[in-house]
């Protein structure tokens, strides 16, 4: 049901020009839940962003996500009209970020969030086993996601947070994942 709440936003935008009519969701889709949806066409990432801090209801995330995702990811011109058809969706529901120690973070299980005062950065748990990181070079390249220098993660001034996410995936093959 979220890749089809996805799928809804993105294609009323896009086609329609308008904002889509969700209908009424099961509570667990109403539950407050933070996500990300990355956009794929024929297996190239063409769009991710999504909501950590301060979540909606799930299905509103994803639905506004999905829409900032195809038109709005600096990264990537906005998905074409011509695009809807081979479109597909990863959706990541993210647990609640908390304090993690660099020493305790999982390769594959655990998400990272990067603050300071001034800047923050998020990569997906799915990023750093899907390119074969160390638990340091995922705290480096998240850094670097946040514009940071790629150490910044050992001041004090650094914040670090670990999530999990439940992914739901409709996509085939890709050769990019960022966030």
């Amino acid at each position: 049901m979220l890749a089809e709440i996805a799928h809804r936003a993105v294609s009323s935008v896009i086609v329609e020009g308008s904002l889509p009519d969700l209908p009424p969701f099961p509570p667990s889709l109403s539950e407050r839940a933070g996500a990300f949806v990355s956009l794929y066409v024929r297996g190239e990432l063409r769009g991710c962003m999504g909501q950590v801090e301060n979540p909606g209801p799930l299905a509103d995330v994803v639905a506004r996500s999905a829409i900032s995702a195809a038109l709005h990811d600096s990264r990537f011109s906005p998905i074409a009209p011509e695009e809807i058809p081979a479109l597909k969706v990863e959706i990541s529901v993210l647990s609640v970020p908390a304090p993690i120690l660099p020493e305790a973070i999982v390769v594959g299980t655990d998400g990272l969030l990067v603050t300071t005062e001034s800047h923050k950065g998020l990569l997906l748990p799915q990023v750093a086993s899907e390119r074969n990181w160390t638990a340091i070079r995922f705290l480096d390249e998240t850094c670097i996601k946040a514009g940071l220098p790629r150490d910044a993660w050992r001041e004090s001034a650094t914040k670090i947070f670990g999530f999990t996410a439940q992914v739901y995936s409709e996509k085939e093959t890709r050769s990019d994942s960022s966030t």
